[in-house]
């Protein structure tokens, strides 16, 4: 097998192929030079104010969201059947787009831009007094911006909107605790369009300022090599063990996911080298396919970039972004070392190779070569930590990755890739724009009719009583009531998150679990930082849940392997991850930044968490040393929950059922026998 070489070409086409949300429809020429215009305007202008200085705030999401919502109708089709139609122009489909299309547009952009051109003293006159107009073209916005929404991720996000919008005006008809007074269609247009507690809301501005910027940065990480310098680094690190191109996915994947907050770019990116390398290996088609996948979501829990999500978390619990990175170290770290462990094992159950000397890259000739393109990403996470803001950072990592990528002979980057890097950067914007606009519904809802804190006490009833029932039938040592309530609102909560996830991106996912079910956590006890960790955890494991895991789909897709059968695949290589938020919530010391943070608290859950997953790995593999029996697989799973439990003497507990399983494999493994599985 040759060394992995990046072909960054045939890993953008992938992405646009697999990725239902920068798949474009076929434009014309003119068309095409017209979309990559307004694109790379809109990357220039976030590049420049990021370092020049925003905009007013209205004005600065305005001019975002008008680009966006305009060219989502110009580049996303009506239905699926769009992108097969012709490209030709005519007087019905002017470019090769139908007027249609370019009608919903130039409303769109009208009804944006009505807003930010209200003086402010006006606006605040306004707000609670809105004029027919501003309801009007209010309305226009709201039916524009869940067509574009639809066209651009489907239409789970659209219809769980238009059930809040239903649920603030015919609040007198609800049941229970649900019942309010009820908003009228004037007051709801209001909230939604004129204040910034709706579509002009946080997270709109979060997409406007720091996603844009680091998504960017990203795509301009890569094309200047830093991607391949990463890929060199695992094949070095990793591939010469027991199933060596798997463990260069995990490895790349985690560096590559450093730069990447999509799990999709980082599935297709990565797996463009190591899919095939493991299907050469032995590994069956669907299960290297689950390893990339998998591994590859933890791209957006990953350090320094993170997903959308983590820039939303600078917003909603006013945090520097140094704490949120501080604090996702560790869970990210646990998400890898838990697909690795289960990697490891199925290679030795199936006696996989590693690489061998000729098969893996020059570490010395990596490094000579592309070291100038780690600059970019070390100035980036210094001005991080000094504590200057996101958008700055990712401004001097973008100039620095444009100054490396002109000049560095080596991997010299073009003026039309230059201006490539800007359109592609902005691509990512639109669909996750349009969904950020959306969830301002969702939130604007919750504010106005105060819903969010009558579903949490829906959420920790429901879960009191099941404690309740649940305790009756246990003795009062092994849980207190308060124990068995968070447990419970914390299985509802991560079942939700992960439902939610198979129909909505990971960002509208999170900021609806967090108006609606964080709240619940809190009330519980649970500190902020911790309640929207396991939130956000648990709505990225959706991207590797079937039915609608769109990193396992893409991954499928590129190993011709069966796209349930591997979404399934990776659900239980992602398994680990499942339990990983539990231990933060009942151990917080394993963020490192809450309140009650200690090193002796940290190590304990630390240990507990990596033998943990270590047991749960080893039984769903069906190995540890040798094979394992069917007991002591069960064995395995009962130990695995209670090392990660909160408490020494659960954990020592687990510690001594392990023991003979220990023994038992290291006495086989040196008597180099292989017991069949009973």
């Amino acid at each position: 097998m040759p060394v992995m070489e990046l072909d960054e070409a045939k890993a953008r086409e992938l992405e646009e192929k697999f990725d239902s949300e920068i798949r474009f429809r076929p434009l014309a020429p003119l068309a095409a030079k017209l979309v990559g215009g307004l694109l790379v305007i809109l990357s220039l202008f976030h590049y420049y104010t990021a370092g020049f200085g925003l905009l007013p705030e209205m004005i600065h999401r305005g001019i975002h969201l008008s680009f966006v919502l305009g060219l989502v109708f110009l580049v996303f089709p009506f239905s699926k059947r769009g992108y097969d139609q012709p490209t030709k122009s005519t007087l019905l489909r002017p470019l090769g787009i139908s007027v249609v299309d370019w009608a919903l547009a130039i409303a769109a952009v009208i009804a944006v831009c009505h807003v930010p051109l209200i003086p402010l003293d006006d606006l605040a006159f306004r707000v609670g007094n809105p004029t027919r107009t501003d309801v009007i073209l209010g309305g226009v916005l709201i039916v524009v911006l869940l067509e574009a929404t639809r066209r651009s991720v489907g239409w789970p996000l659209p219809i769980i909107a238009i059930l809040f919008m239903a649920y603030a005006i015919y609040g007198q008809s609800m049941p229970g605790i649900l019942v309010h007074p009820g908003a009228t269609y004037s007051q709801l247009i209001d909230h939604l369009y004129l204040t910034s507690q709706g579509i002009y809301g946080i997270a709109l501005g979060v997409v406007a300022t720091y996603v844009f910027h680091f998504v960017l940065f990203g795509v301009f990480a890569t094309r200047m090599g830093l991607g391949q310098l990463f890929l060199d680094n695992a094949a070095w690190i990793a591939g010469r063990y027991a199933g060596g191109p798997a463990k260069v996915s995990i490895f790349g994947s985690a560096l590559f996911g450093m730069i990447s907050g999509s799990s999709v770019a980082n599935t297709v990116t990565v797996g463009s080298l190591t899919i095939p390398a493991m299907i050469r290996l032995g590994y069956k088609k669907h299960f290297a396919a689950a390893v990339e996948s998998t591994a590859s979501t933890g791209g957006q829990i990953t350090p320094p970039i993170m997903g959308a999500a983590a820039f939303l978390m600078i917003e909603f619990l006013g945090l520097p972004y140094s704490t949120i990175i501080l604090a996702a170290i560790v869970p990210a770290f646990m998400h890898f070392f838990g697909v690795f462990m289960q990697v490891h094992f199925e290679a030795k159950r199936n006696g996989l190779r590693g690489l061998r000397r000729d098969e893996m890259p020059d570490l010395k000739d990596a490094w000579r070569r592309d070291w100038p393109t780690v600059i970019p990403l070390v100035a980036l996470i210094g001005i991080l930590v000094a504590g200057y803001t996101p958008y700055l950072a990712a401004f001097w990592g973008i100039t620095l990755c444009i100054v490396v990528g002109l000049l560095n002979p080596r991997r010299r980057m073009s003026i039309r890739e230059l201006f490539e890097g800007f359109r592609d950067g902005a691509k990512y914007a639109l669909a996750v724009g349009a969904a950020a606009a959306t969830v301002g519904i969702v939130v604007g809802v919750v504010t106005l009719t105060g819903v969010g804190f009558k579903l949490s006490f829906i959420v920790t009833s429901t879960a009191a009583d099941l404690a309740s029932g649940v305790g009756a039938f246990l003795p009062a040592w092994f849980a207190a009531p308060t124990t068995l309530t968070l447990l419970f609102t914390l299985i509802m909560t991560g079942a939700v998150c992960i439902l939610m996830g198979c129909g909505i991106p990971t960002t509208a996912n999170y900021i609806i679990m967090v108006t609606i079910a964080a709240p619940a956590l809190v009330l519980l006890g649970v500190e902020p930082i911790v309640a929207h960790f396991f939130v956000f955890y648990y709505g990225v494991l959706a991207d590797i849940t079937p039915p609608v895991a769109l990193a396992a789909y893409a991954a499928a897709g590129m190993a011709g392997a069966d796209p349930f059968k591997t979404g399934n695949t990776a659900f239980r290589l992602g398994l680990g991850k499942v339990l990983v938020p539990f231990v933060f919530v009942f151990s917080p010391s394993l963020l490192l930044v809450t309140s009650d943070f200690t090193w002796a608290n940290f190590a304990l859950a630390f240990i507990g968490c990596a033998l943990g997953i270590t047991c749960l790995s080893a039984s769903l593999s069906g190995w540890f040393l040798v094979r394992t029996h069917a007991w002591e697989r069960i064995v395995l799973i009962i130990a695995a929950l209670l090392l990660i439990a909160p408490e020494i003497y659960s954990s020592l507990l687990g510690g001594l059922m392990i023991l003979p399983i220990i023994i038992r494999h290291l006495m086989a493994w040196r008597a180099g026998s292989v017991p069949a599985t009973v």
